[in-house]
Protein backbone atom coordinates (compact mmCIF):
# COMPACT_ATOMS: atom_id res chain seq x y z
CA UNK A 1 0.00 0.00 0.00
CA UNK A 2 1.64 3.20 -1.19
CA UNK A 3 1.14 6.12 1.21
CA UNK A 4 2.43 9.52 0.10
CA UNK A 5 3.90 11.73 2.81
CA UNK A 6 3.43 15.45 2.11
CA UNK A 7 6.77 16.52 3.55
CA UNK A 8 7.07 19.86 5.33
CA UNK A 9 9.99 22.22 4.75
CA UNK A 10 10.60 22.68 8.45
CA UNK A 11 9.11 22.30 11.94
CA UNK A 12 5.77 23.94 11.16
CA UNK A 13 3.13 23.79 13.86
CA UNK A 14 -0.56 22.97 14.08
CA UNK A 15 -2.72 22.58 17.19
CA UNK A 16 -6.16 21.04 17.72
CA UNK A 17 -8.18 21.69 20.89
CA UNK A 18 -11.38 19.84 21.82
CA UNK A 19 -13.71 22.16 23.75
CA UNK A 20 -16.56 21.11 26.04
CA UNK A 21 -19.91 22.91 25.90
CA UNK A 22 -21.50 23.12 29.36
CA UNK A 23 -24.81 24.42 30.64
CA UNK A 24 -24.20 27.56 32.67
CA UNK A 25 -26.73 26.64 35.33
CA UNK A 26 -26.22 22.92 35.82
CA UNK A 27 -22.60 22.57 34.72
CA UNK A 28 -23.59 19.50 32.68
CA UNK A 29 -22.35 18.88 29.17
CA UNK A 30 -24.72 20.35 26.57
CA UNK A 31 -25.44 18.93 23.10
CA UNK A 32 -25.26 22.14 21.09
CA UNK A 33 -22.37 21.73 18.65
CA UNK A 34 -24.52 21.55 15.51
CA UNK A 35 -26.38 24.75 16.38
CA UNK A 36 -23.16 26.59 17.17
CA UNK A 37 -21.25 25.31 14.13
CA UNK A 38 -24.19 26.13 11.84
CA UNK A 39 -24.13 29.69 13.11
CA UNK A 40 -20.35 29.97 12.80
CA UNK A 41 -20.44 28.54 9.28
CA UNK A 42 -22.69 31.28 7.92
CA UNK A 43 -20.86 33.23 5.25
CA UNK A 44 -18.17 30.58 4.80
CA UNK A 45 -17.88 28.32 1.73
CA UNK A 46 -20.16 25.28 2.03
CA UNK A 47 -21.51 26.76 5.27
CA UNK A 48 -18.60 25.40 7.32
CA UNK A 49 -16.24 27.33 9.55
CA UNK A 50 -12.67 26.47 8.47
CA UNK A 51 -11.32 26.23 12.02
CA UNK A 52 -14.25 24.98 14.12
CA UNK A 53 -15.34 21.37 13.65
CA UNK A 54 -17.58 18.60 14.91
CA UNK A 55 -16.19 15.84 17.09
CA UNK A 56 -17.74 12.51 18.08
CA UNK A 57 -20.33 14.00 20.45
CA UNK A 58 -22.59 17.02 20.18
CA UNK A 59 -21.15 18.41 23.44
CA UNK A 60 -17.81 19.07 21.72
CA UNK A 61 -16.45 21.66 19.31
CA UNK A 62 -12.92 21.19 18.04
CA UNK A 63 -10.95 24.30 17.13
CA UNK A 64 -7.87 24.04 14.96
CA UNK A 65 -5.10 26.29 13.71
CA UNK A 66 -3.84 26.74 10.21
CA UNK A 67 -0.24 25.86 9.38
CA UNK A 68 1.82 28.05 11.72
CA UNK A 69 5.56 28.63 12.09
CA UNK A 70 5.65 29.89 15.68
CA UNK A 71 3.90 29.04 18.91
CA UNK A 72 2.60 32.58 19.43
CA UNK A 73 1.07 32.47 15.95
CA UNK A 74 -0.73 29.21 16.78
CA UNK A 75 -1.97 30.60 20.10
CA UNK A 76 -3.35 33.74 18.43
CA UNK A 77 -5.03 31.60 15.78
CA UNK A 78 -6.75 29.48 18.43
CA UNK A 79 -7.76 32.55 20.43
CA UNK A 80 -9.70 34.03 17.50
CA UNK A 81 -11.76 30.87 16.94
CA UNK A 82 -12.20 30.31 20.68
CA UNK A 83 -13.72 33.79 20.99
CA UNK A 84 -16.20 33.01 18.21
CA UNK A 85 -17.22 29.72 19.82
CA UNK A 86 -17.55 31.37 23.24
CA UNK A 87 -19.78 34.14 21.89
CA UNK A 88 -22.06 31.66 20.12
CA UNK A 89 -22.20 29.50 23.25
CA UNK A 90 -22.97 32.49 25.46
CA UNK A 91 -26.01 33.35 23.35
CA UNK A 92 -27.34 29.90 24.24
CA UNK A 93 -26.66 30.13 27.96
CA UNK A 94 -23.61 27.89 27.66
CA UNK A 95 -20.01 28.11 28.81
CA UNK A 96 -16.87 26.63 27.27
CA UNK A 97 -14.05 24.73 28.99
CA UNK A 98 -11.32 22.21 28.23
CA UNK A 99 -10.30 19.18 30.30
CA UNK A 100 -9.60 15.51 29.69
CA UNK A 101 -12.98 14.47 31.11
CA UNK A 102 -16.03 16.29 32.40
CA UNK A 103 -16.09 15.94 36.20
CA UNK A 104 -19.61 14.54 36.49
CA UNK A 105 -21.64 14.28 33.27
CA UNK A 106 -22.60 10.77 32.15
CA UNK A 107 -21.34 9.38 28.85
CA UNK A 108 -24.70 7.63 28.39
CA UNK A 109 -26.43 11.02 28.10
CA UNK A 110 -24.35 12.26 25.15
CA UNK A 111 -25.63 12.57 21.59
CA UNK A 112 -23.48 11.38 18.68
CA UNK A 113 -22.77 14.06 16.08
CA UNK A 114 -24.67 13.71 12.78
CA UNK A 115 -21.81 12.38 10.68
CA UNK A 116 -21.71 8.99 8.87
CA UNK A 117 -18.09 8.51 9.98
CA UNK A 118 -19.05 8.76 13.65
CA UNK A 119 -22.13 6.60 13.14
CA UNK A 120 -19.94 3.87 11.64
CA UNK A 121 -17.47 4.16 14.51
CA UNK A 122 -20.19 3.72 17.13
CA UNK A 123 -21.80 0.86 15.20
CA UNK A 124 -18.50 -1.01 15.05
CA UNK A 125 -17.04 -0.17 18.48
CA UNK A 126 -20.34 -0.06 20.41
CA UNK A 127 -19.77 0.56 24.15
CA UNK A 128 -16.10 1.33 23.64
CA UNK A 129 -17.02 4.28 21.41
CA UNK A 130 -20.15 5.38 23.28
CA UNK A 131 -18.19 5.96 26.49
CA UNK A 132 -15.59 8.19 24.77
CA UNK A 133 -16.70 11.24 26.69
CA UNK A 134 -13.11 12.46 26.64
CA UNK A 135 -11.34 15.51 25.29
CA UNK A 136 -7.78 16.11 24.16
CA UNK A 137 -5.27 18.47 22.60
CA UNK A 138 -3.21 17.36 19.59
CA UNK A 139 -0.01 19.01 18.35
CA UNK A 140 1.36 18.57 14.82
CA UNK A 141 4.98 19.38 13.97
CA UNK A 142 6.19 19.40 10.36
CA UNK A 143 8.70 16.76 9.22
CA UNK A 144 10.87 16.80 6.07
CA UNK A 145 10.59 13.14 5.03
CA UNK A 146 8.62 9.99 5.84
CA UNK A 147 11.70 8.18 7.15
CA UNK A 148 12.37 11.05 9.53
CA UNK A 149 8.74 10.93 10.62
CA UNK A 150 9.10 7.30 11.71
CA UNK A 151 12.45 7.80 13.45
CA UNK A 152 11.30 10.94 15.28
CA UNK A 153 7.93 9.41 16.24
CA UNK A 154 9.74 6.41 17.73
CA UNK A 155 12.01 8.69 19.75
CA UNK A 156 9.10 10.88 20.88
CA UNK A 157 7.41 7.84 22.44
CA UNK A 158 9.94 8.04 25.27
CA UNK A 159 8.49 11.43 26.20
CA UNK A 160 4.85 10.36 26.42
CA UNK A 161 4.92 10.52 30.25
CA UNK A 162 6.31 14.09 30.16
CA UNK A 163 3.50 15.41 27.98
CA UNK A 164 0.80 13.32 29.66
CA UNK A 165 1.72 14.41 33.19
CA UNK A 166 1.95 18.10 32.26
CA UNK A 167 -1.48 18.00 30.58
CA UNK A 168 -3.26 15.50 32.85
CA UNK A 169 -6.69 16.94 33.60
CA UNK A 170 -9.06 14.03 34.08
CA UNK A 171 -9.06 12.95 37.73
CA UNK A 172 -12.87 12.65 37.80
CA UNK A 173 -15.24 10.34 35.92
CA UNK A 174 -19.01 10.59 36.29
CA UNK A 175 -18.82 12.29 39.69
CA UNK A 176 -16.13 10.10 41.24
CA UNK A 177 -12.45 10.66 41.89
CA UNK A 178 -10.72 7.91 39.90
CA UNK A 179 -7.46 8.21 41.85
CA UNK A 180 -5.73 8.87 38.51
CA UNK A 181 -4.20 12.03 37.14
CA UNK A 182 -5.48 11.06 33.67
CA UNK A 183 -8.46 8.74 33.43
CA UNK A 184 -8.92 9.88 29.82
CA UNK A 185 -5.77 8.03 28.78
CA UNK A 186 -7.17 4.74 30.10
CA UNK A 187 -10.63 5.23 28.57
CA UNK A 188 -9.13 5.98 25.16
CA UNK A 189 -6.92 2.89 25.28
CA UNK A 190 -10.08 0.79 25.06
CA UNK A 191 -10.11 1.33 21.28
CA UNK A 192 -8.09 -1.26 19.35
CA UNK A 193 -6.09 1.34 17.37
CA UNK A 194 -5.49 3.81 20.21
CA UNK A 195 -2.78 4.10 22.84
CA UNK A 196 0.92 3.44 22.47
CA UNK A 197 2.22 3.40 18.88
CA UNK A 198 2.98 0.09 17.21
CA UNK A 199 6.68 -0.80 16.79
CA UNK A 200 7.33 0.56 13.28
CA UNK A 201 10.88 0.37 11.88
CA UNK A 202 10.62 2.48 8.71
CA UNK A 203 8.15 3.96 6.24
CA UNK A 204 7.77 0.71 4.31
CA UNK A 205 6.88 -0.98 7.58
CA UNK A 206 4.26 1.73 8.24
CA UNK A 207 2.77 1.24 4.76
CA UNK A 208 2.64 -2.54 5.23
CA UNK A 209 0.93 -2.23 8.62
CA UNK A 210 -1.67 0.21 7.25
CA UNK A 211 -2.31 -2.12 4.28
CA UNK A 212 -2.98 -4.98 6.69
CA UNK A 213 -5.42 -2.90 8.73
CA UNK A 214 -7.27 -1.50 5.70
CA UNK A 215 -7.39 -4.82 3.81
CA UNK A 216 -8.74 -6.62 6.85
CA UNK A 217 -11.38 -3.87 7.37
CA UNK A 218 -9.94 -3.08 10.81
CA UNK A 219 -9.87 0.56 9.65
CA UNK A 220 -11.18 2.36 6.58
CA UNK A 221 -8.51 5.10 6.48
CA UNK A 222 -5.17 5.87 8.14
CA UNK A 223 -7.02 8.57 10.12
CA UNK A 224 -8.54 5.81 12.26
CA UNK A 225 -5.18 4.91 13.80
CA UNK A 226 -5.26 6.94 17.01
CA UNK A 227 -1.84 6.24 18.47
CA UNK A 228 -0.41 8.57 21.11
CA UNK A 229 2.14 9.56 18.47
CA UNK A 230 1.63 8.95 14.78
CA UNK A 231 3.00 10.10 11.43
CA UNK A 232 0.33 12.11 9.60
CA UNK A 233 0.91 11.59 5.86
CA UNK A 234 -1.58 14.20 4.62
CA UNK A 235 -0.17 17.00 6.76
CA UNK A 236 3.48 15.90 6.59
CA UNK A 237 3.78 15.93 10.38
CA UNK A 238 4.24 13.86 13.46
CA UNK A 239 1.16 14.24 15.62
CA UNK A 240 1.37 14.12 19.41
CA UNK A 241 -2.02 12.89 20.66
CA UNK A 242 -1.29 11.80 24.24
CA UNK A 243 -2.33 15.06 25.92
CA UNK A 244 -5.52 15.47 27.93
CA UNK A 245 -7.67 18.52 27.29
CA UNK A 246 -5.67 21.55 28.45
CA UNK A 247 -7.64 24.19 30.39
CA UNK A 248 -5.81 27.37 29.28
CA UNK A 249 -4.21 28.64 26.08
CA UNK A 250 -1.25 29.51 28.29
CA UNK A 251 -0.70 25.81 28.98
CA UNK A 252 -1.45 24.87 25.36
CA UNK A 253 1.36 27.24 24.36
CA UNK A 254 3.74 25.58 26.82
CA UNK A 255 2.99 22.10 25.51
CA UNK A 256 3.22 23.26 21.88
CA UNK A 257 6.59 24.89 22.54
CA UNK A 258 7.86 21.72 24.20
CA UNK A 259 6.66 19.63 21.26
CA UNK A 260 8.04 21.86 18.51
CA UNK A 261 11.40 22.31 20.25
CA UNK A 262 11.75 18.59 20.98
CA UNK A 263 10.94 17.58 17.40
CA UNK A 264 13.47 20.04 15.99
CA UNK A 265 16.08 18.85 18.50
CA UNK A 266 15.56 15.22 17.45
CA UNK A 267 15.61 16.24 13.78
CA UNK A 268 18.96 17.96 14.28
CA UNK A 269 20.40 14.91 16.03
CA UNK A 270 19.27 12.77 13.11
CA UNK A 271 20.91 15.17 10.63
CA UNK A 272 24.18 14.85 12.55
CA UNK A 273 24.14 11.07 12.22
CA UNK A 274 23.07 10.15 15.75
CA UNK A 275 20.82 7.15 16.26
CA UNK A 276 17.69 8.51 17.89
CA UNK A 277 16.78 6.97 21.26
CA UNK A 278 14.11 4.29 21.41
CA UNK A 279 12.68 2.52 24.45
CA UNK A 280 11.37 -1.01 24.76
CA UNK A 281 7.59 -1.30 24.51
CA UNK A 282 7.26 -2.59 28.06
CA UNK A 283 9.17 0.44 29.38
CA UNK A 284 6.92 2.78 27.40
CA UNK A 285 3.81 1.06 28.75
CA UNK A 286 4.98 1.22 32.34
CA UNK A 287 6.04 4.87 32.09
CA UNK A 288 2.75 5.91 30.52
CA UNK A 289 0.84 4.15 33.28
CA UNK A 290 2.92 5.87 35.95
CA UNK A 291 2.29 9.31 34.47
CA UNK A 292 -1.43 8.62 34.04
CA UNK A 293 -1.72 7.37 37.61
CA UNK A 294 0.53 9.76 39.55
CA UNK A 295 1.08 12.66 37.16
CA UNK A 296 4.21 14.67 37.82
CA UNK A 297 4.79 12.98 41.19
CA UNK A 298 6.13 9.75 39.78
CA UNK A 299 9.40 8.20 38.75
CA UNK A 300 9.94 6.93 35.24
CA UNK A 301 12.11 4.04 34.08
CA UNK A 302 15.09 5.34 32.11
CA UNK A 303 16.81 2.09 31.07
CA UNK A 304 16.25 -1.65 30.79
CA UNK A 305 17.88 -2.21 34.17
CA UNK A 306 14.95 -0.42 35.85
CA UNK A 307 16.86 2.71 36.88
CA UNK A 308 14.43 5.42 37.94
CA UNK A 309 14.35 9.20 37.62
CA UNK A 310 11.78 11.59 39.11
CA UNK A 311 9.60 12.84 36.27
CA UNK A 312 9.82 16.43 37.50
CA UNK A 313 13.61 16.30 37.29
CA UNK A 314 13.44 14.79 33.82
CA UNK A 315 11.17 17.62 32.64
CA UNK A 316 13.42 20.28 34.22
CA UNK A 317 16.42 18.80 32.42
CA UNK A 318 14.53 18.58 29.15
CA UNK A 319 13.47 22.23 29.30
CA UNK A 320 17.07 23.30 29.94
CA UNK A 321 18.31 21.16 27.06
CA UNK A 322 15.70 22.51 24.66
CA UNK A 323 16.02 26.21 25.55
CA UNK A 324 18.64 26.93 22.82
CA UNK A 325 16.36 25.24 20.28
CA UNK A 326 13.40 27.28 21.54
CA UNK A 327 15.45 30.43 21.03
CA UNK A 328 15.83 29.54 17.37
CA UNK A 329 12.09 28.89 17.11
CA UNK A 330 11.10 32.07 18.98
CA UNK A 331 9.27 30.26 21.78
CA UNK A 332 11.58 30.61 24.81
CA UNK A 333 8.86 32.37 26.80
CA UNK A 334 6.29 29.70 26.02
CA UNK A 335 8.72 26.89 26.84
CA UNK A 336 9.42 28.53 30.21
CA UNK A 337 5.70 28.17 31.03
CA UNK A 338 6.35 24.45 31.51
CA UNK A 339 8.05 25.41 34.76
CA UNK A 340 4.99 27.44 35.77
CA UNK A 341 2.75 24.41 35.29
CA UNK A 342 5.01 22.36 37.56
CA UNK A 343 5.12 25.15 40.17
CA UNK A 344 1.39 25.92 40.31
CA UNK A 345 0.32 22.35 39.60
CA UNK A 346 -1.18 20.73 36.50
CA UNK A 347 -4.93 20.65 36.06
CA UNK A 348 -5.56 17.37 37.91
CA UNK A 349 -4.08 18.97 41.04
CA UNK A 350 -5.96 22.24 40.57
CA UNK A 351 -9.26 20.42 40.07
CA UNK A 352 -8.81 18.46 43.28
CA UNK A 353 -8.05 21.67 45.16
CA UNK A 354 -11.35 23.12 43.89
CA UNK A 355 -13.40 20.06 44.87
CA UNK A 356 -14.91 19.58 48.34
CA UNK A 357 -13.16 17.22 50.72
CA UNK A 358 -16.08 14.79 50.57
CA UNK A 359 -18.05 14.15 47.39
CA UNK A 360 -21.51 12.72 48.05
CA UNK A 361 -23.30 13.74 44.83
CA UNK A 362 -22.12 14.63 41.34
CA UNK A 363 -23.26 18.23 41.81
CA UNK A 364 -20.60 18.60 44.52
CA UNK A 365 -18.12 18.87 41.65
CA UNK A 366 -19.84 21.93 40.15
CA UNK A 367 -17.04 24.16 41.58
CA UNK A 368 -14.56 22.19 39.46
CA UNK A 369 -16.56 23.04 36.33
CA UNK A 370 -16.71 26.69 37.42
CA UNK A 371 -12.93 26.72 37.83
CA UNK A 372 -12.30 25.15 34.43
CA UNK A 373 -14.61 27.66 32.74
CA UNK A 374 -12.88 30.53 34.55
CA UNK A 375 -9.39 29.29 33.69
CA UNK A 376 -10.12 29.16 29.96
CA UNK A 377 -11.77 32.58 30.07
CA UNK A 378 -9.00 34.33 32.06
CA UNK A 379 -6.08 32.24 30.77
CA UNK A 380 -4.79 31.98 34.32
CA UNK A 381 -3.91 28.86 36.32
CA UNK A 382 -5.85 28.67 39.59
CA UNK A 383 -3.58 28.70 42.62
Amino acid sequence: MKIDFNSSDGPSLGVEVELELVDRETGELASAATDILTELGEGHPDGEHPKAKHELFECTVEIITGVCQRVDEARDDLAVTLAEVREAADRRGLDVMCSGTHPFSSWADQTVSPNPRYERLVEEMQWMARRLQIFGVHVHVGIRSPEKAVAIANALAGYIPHFLALSASSPYWEGHDTGLASSRSKVFEGLPTAGLPAPIENWSDFEAFMETLVSSAAISTVREVWWDIRPHPDFGTVELRMCDGIPTLREVSAVAALAQSLVLHLDQLDDRGFTLPRHRDWVLRQNKWRAGRHGLDTEIIVDEHGRLEPLRESIHTLVEELTPVAQRLGCVGELALVEEIMEVGPSYERQRRAAPAAISTASDLHPVVDQLVRELETDELSR
